[in-house]
């Protein structure tokens, strides 16, 4: 089969970038690939980060792709659609995460299913977790465009299903990522972050928007005690100013570690080999990227009990859900966790990881379900 890509890849950065190259690269096990990415992703006003492009810093694995789609241009969708047409694929590959993409993404899919080419949406958020009275008839009417969809967690299949009802669909967990790399030594890891090693570490990891509740992570450290640090590892979209606020005044600002910038590929593995516990302290949610990376390096999770977070680490056991999305239940859920140990997590860990792999995820949308578009 010959499979289009269209999406985001190398230049760009980030984990949706990361999560394109290593399922290209799946397909390309089985299948003829190419990569379609965008000549301009966001117009530079809509990007909260610092750049959308991997710099000399980071350690992005290079992707070929070729570069069709403006997404602010409508006078280039069709142009775009038909550079991918002209591919001849069998099938058209899109990653769907925010309302803004509809427009473009949803004209080129419309261009091709008018040529009897198929396109199947992988679909990270339908609904945004801040969301605009646009973001529903937008995502509805990408949706429509589309052939088939998959979603990677129940939350997002039924937003999907809200707008959609009759689109036929796949349901299949997020692979994990393996291109980090292994484990470093604890004490080596915790020496190059500047961390206390007596101290209980957690950590806070990825992109920092509103949603994401970092700061009731803050504002459950006072409440934790002197024997618990935090780190926090991620480029903030929007100020920090506020975080900084809620640090000085929690009382524990000595015990809070910052690293406020984007975190490229081969840094990831000190702070996930420093720390005993990744927390997600949502207040809504979708799926996790950071879980399967999290999961990557056998590490157990925190979790508030929003979105998909239950049904990917609580069912499964691969960590503690909180009792709500709040600084008190987030505390007692870490405290639970030191209080039982990470043994049975890891055992259930290891377990998950032998079936969420990238060409399990490969093999679920092409074979199983939309071989028959």
């Amino acid at each position: 089969m010959r499979i289009a890509y269209l999406s985001t890849f190398y230049p760009f950065r980030g984990g949706i970038a990361q999560f394109n190259a290593n399922l290209l690269e799946a397909f390309a096990k089985e299948h003829t690939v190419k990569a379609f990415t965008f000549t301009r992703q966001y117009p530079s006003f809509l990007f909260p980060g610092k750049t959308q492009y991997v710099t000399p810093e980071d350690k992005a694995k290079p992707v070929d792709s070729e570069a069709v789609l403006d997404t602010a241009n409508p006078f280039n969708w069709c142009k775009a659609a038909r550079k991918i047409a002209a591919w001849k694929p069998d099938l058209v590959v899109m990653k769907y995460w925010m309302s803004y993409l509809a427009p473009s993404l949803g004209m080129v899919a419309r261009r091709l299913r008018n040529r009897g080419i198929p396109t199947v949406a992988i679909l990270d958020n339908v609904i945004p977790h801040e969301a605009r009275f646009f973001d529903k008839p937008f995502s509805r009417w990408f949706l429509k465009q589309c052939s088939g969809c998959v979603a990677m967690s129940q939350s997002v299949l039924n937003d999907m299903l809200s707008l959609t009802p009759d689109k036929p669909y796949v349901l299949q967990a997020h692979p994990l990522y393996d291109h980090f790399g292994e484990k470093m030594d604890r004490q080596a890891a915790q020496e190059a972050l500047g961390l206390d090693p007596k101290l209980r570490t957690l950590l806070f990891f990825g992109l920092i928007r509103d949603y994401k509740g970092l700061d009731l992570l803050i504002d459950a450290m006072p409440l934790l005690g002197p024997d618990y640090q935090l780190l926090i590892a991620g480029e903030s979209y929007g100020s920090f100013e506020k975080y900084d606020a809620r640090i000085a005044a929690s009382g524990c600002a000595e015990r809070i570690h910052v690293f406020n910038r984007y975190i490229d590929d081969e840094e990831v593995p000190r702070f996930f080999s420093a720390a005993d516990l990744c927390i997600l302290p949502y207040k809504s949610a979708t799926q996790s990227g950071i879980t399967a990376i999290a999961l990557h390096f056998d590490m157990p999770m925190v979790a508030t009990p929003v979105g998909g977070l239950e049904e990917s680490i609580g069912k499964p056991g691969l960590g503690v859900m909180a009792r709500e999305a709040s600084a008190e239940a987030i505390a007692d859920a870490i405290r639970h966790f030191y209080d039982g140990g990470p043994e049975a997590f890891i055992t259930n860990i290891r377990e998950v990881k032998r079936t969420q792999t990238w060409a399990n995820f490969s093999d679920a949308m092409i074979r199983k379900n939309l071989l028959s578009l």
